[in-house]
């Protein structure tokens, strides 16, 4: 498991028709504050200020096809000739990171391959590469 130091970061926060959204950078637009979202923005906040990841190689929530099923990533970023690099599963922090997770998140990579994966909870995280021969555990993000 990788411990991680979110940075301070004056998030945009409002209300819209009583519900609490926040404004998402990556995105351009606000966006329901979920407990998932929460730990979305913090996680993309820890990619560009601490990772110095440039905003530009970051995607998030697009849509991608699981056989007949249209399901959303989290968070996807590119490496610097926009190859798919590390793929990104969010969950709330009330959901405990398991094999069901992980295999959701494998699921995702089978349509994106990608060497790096993350899950995190906000409070955890997992990191793998990937290599033809299996995942291994990392101390760090890449």
């Amino acid at each position: 498991m990788v411990q991680l130091k979110y940075p301070d970061y004056r998030f945009r926060l409002r209300r819209s028709q009583g519900r609490e959204q926040i404004f998402d950078i990556i995105r351009k637009k606000w966006v329901a504050l979920t407990p998932e979202e929460w730990v979305r923005q913090h996680f993309v906040q820890y990619l560009l200020q601490t990772k110095k990841y440039p905003a530009a190689l970051i995607a998030i929530e697009k849509q991608i096809k699981l056989g007949e099923l249209n399901k959303r990533f989290d968070i996807l970023v590119y490496d610097h000739q926009h190859q798919p690099w590390l793929l990104v599963e969010c969950k709330a922090p009330s959901i405990t990171l398991n094999d069901d997770t992980l295999h959701q998140l494998l699921r995702y990579n089978l349509a994106l391959p990608v060497p790096h994966l993350v899950i995190t909870n906000g409070a955890s995280s997992y990191v793998f590469a990937r290599s033809a021969t299996g995942l291994t555990a990392m101390e760090e993000i890449p």
